[in-house]
């Protein structure tokens, strides 16, 4: 059993908030590090709540879903998982479509949940109102609360902070969040049978990784801006994928395209936890969404697509009775070939991730425990020198201390 700052000093924690969602605010609490990260830090955590932890932390355990969770006639493949069905569609609505991430299907989604009945509040989060390049969970219990929150937030997010109050309130909800987010409450209802009777829909997004929030500051300090000035900081959305936009208390205003902000893969400032991310590609969700340019690469700007993937049966459910209720439309359906070509940076990760934690473990670093994902599998679409590769440069990462984070601290300001 890991302590839980080893689980941030070897570069396990992505910040999820879990933790302190079991263990409560007086016992973890997370805190902004200076290297712009949300981590927990412990202060009087009882051994159960750390045991609990361990088993539920998407840093130490990551597993595919649950087979009695599919829906008949799924497919599961190699790369991609389990899949029902798969499509290119978008939000009916055409101002969802236009402002939100990709082709508004997420947000649709969330709003179509709560006019439906079918939960009482979505679980997401959202740039925060008194600091707007941060972003903050949020409970919308209304559509309108779900198209404030609508948009990618790159940067660093704890949307379980408060996971088990929010069991305790005894309502049907959904979630939309990131897959390792999504990955911790299936762990937790692992041993929480709250989790399956009222987090009754998971919705999320392939995910390219979380930013540290000095990734947005950096942009900031180009734009001769400090965050004390600035009323919005949008990633995207507002046209697909939509301008980077800063706008400041006293009326200016800067953008960068996104192919501007994220053209060099150096300057990403991805957390560690994401480079030996197993399920970036939410395996456990209900929904997933994803962006659709081939080869991964925009061109100049569109109305508005999403990748629609499909995976249990509860997702099913959602699926069809929004798609005959006309809140999403589908272009057409896809396989996951295509998916490739979409994603081929997810396909290159699923395969070299069993490598890369072998080579962690060579080094004596401790290292996520994986089931269900099929990633020795995938390592064998490579060659034995990808493979060899991929261990020795994580090997060698480990030993110089590159994939491990300092003991976290609260940043001064």
């Amino acid at each position: 059993m890991l302590s839980l700052q080893e689980i941030v000093t070897t570069g396990l924690c992505i910040g999820c908030g879990l933790c302190q969602g079991i263990a409560g605010e007086e016992a973890v609490k997370l805190v902004m590090t200076p290297e712009g990260r949300e981590r927990p830090v412990a202060t009087a955590l009882k051994k159960d709540d750390l045991e609990r932890i361990n088993l539920c932390c998407p840093g130490t355990r990551v597993a595919g879903l649950d087979h009695r969770l599919f829906a008949e006639g799924t497919e599961v493949d190699l790369i991609w998982g389990p899949a029902k069905s798969i499509h290119i569609g978008y939000a009916a609505d055409k101002t969802l479509r236009h402002i939100g991430s990709t082709g508004g299907v997420l947000t649709a989604l969330g709003q179509y949940l709560l006019n439906s009945g079918r939960v009482r509040f979505v679980l997401h989060v959202a740039a925060s109102r008194e600091m707007p390049m941060r972003s903050r969970q949020r409970l919308s219990f209304d559509a309108a609360s779900i198209l404030e929150g609508a948009g990618s937030r790159y940067g660093p997010a704890a949307p379980l902070v408060d996971f088990a109050e929010i069991l305790d309130r005894g309502e049907p909800f959904a979630v939309i969040a990131k897959p390792c987010d999504i990955s911790a409450i299936r762990n937790l209802g692992r041993v929480d049978p709250r989790v399956g009777k009222f987090a009754r829909y998971l919705l999320t997004m392939v995910c390219g990784g979380a930013s540290d929030l000095t990734k947005s500051e950096a942009l900031l300090e180009k734009f001769g801006v400090s965050e004390p000035e600035v009323s919005l900081f949008r990633y995207r959305g507002y046209g697909n994928p939509g301008p980077t936009r800063v706008e400041t208390k006293d009326g200016r205003a800067f953008e960068v395209t996104y192919q501007e902000l994220w053209q060099d893969e150096n300057t990403w400032m991805i957390q560690p936890r994401c480079k030996i991310c197993a399920d970036a590609i939410g395996e456990v969700a209900d929904i997933v969404a994803f962006d659709v340019w081939p080869g991964a690469d925009p061109v100049g700007e569109d109305e508005g697509f999403n990748g629609i993937l499909v995976r249990s049966q509860r997702g099913v459910e959602l699926f069809e009775a929004a798609r005959r209720d006309g809140v999403i439309v589908i272009d057409r359906g896809i396989g996951f070939r295509d998916m490739d070509d979409f994603q081929p940076h997810q396909v290159r990760k699923k395969r070299a991730v069993w490598a890369r934690l072998v080579g962690m473990r060579s080094a004596g670093m401790p290292t996520t425990k994986v089931e269900g994902l099929r990633i020795e599998e995938c390592a064998r679409e490579n060659t034995l020198a990808q493979n060899l590769a991929e261990a020795r440069g994580a090997r060698v990462r480990a030993r110089k201390g590159r994939l491990g984070e300092p003991v976290p601290v609260a940043r001064k300001s």
